[in-house]
């Protein structure tokens, strides 16, 4: 195998290693405090919310939208670092 395809299959799977952490994260954000855990997260209040319903309603979007430019970071890193970066 060449050395550039190594370099890709590198890249790439690195790029799938940051995307699944990132999906997992959305994931349990919104389905397991949005959904499983909103009965014990309802003991806790936040501004006269309810931090289960905040999480079913808000957290999972504010978490999806940072996690937006955290992948965007991370991606920016690793073309930096494999080379093929677009500036």
């Amino acid at each position: 195998m060449s050395d550039n395809k190594q370099k890709m299959k590198a890249y790439w799977s690195k790029n799938l290693k940051t995307l699944l952490i990132l999906l997992l994260v959305w994931f349990t954000v919104s389905f397991g405090f949005g959904i499983l855990l909103v009965e014990p997260l309802n003991a806790v209040k936040i501004g006269g919310f309810k931090l289960g319903f905040w999480f079913a309603q808000q957290g999972s979007i504010y978490t999806f939208v940072i996690l937006i430019f955290v992948y965007v970071y991370r991606m920016n890193r690793l073309d930096r670092e494999f080379d093929v970066n677009e500036e």
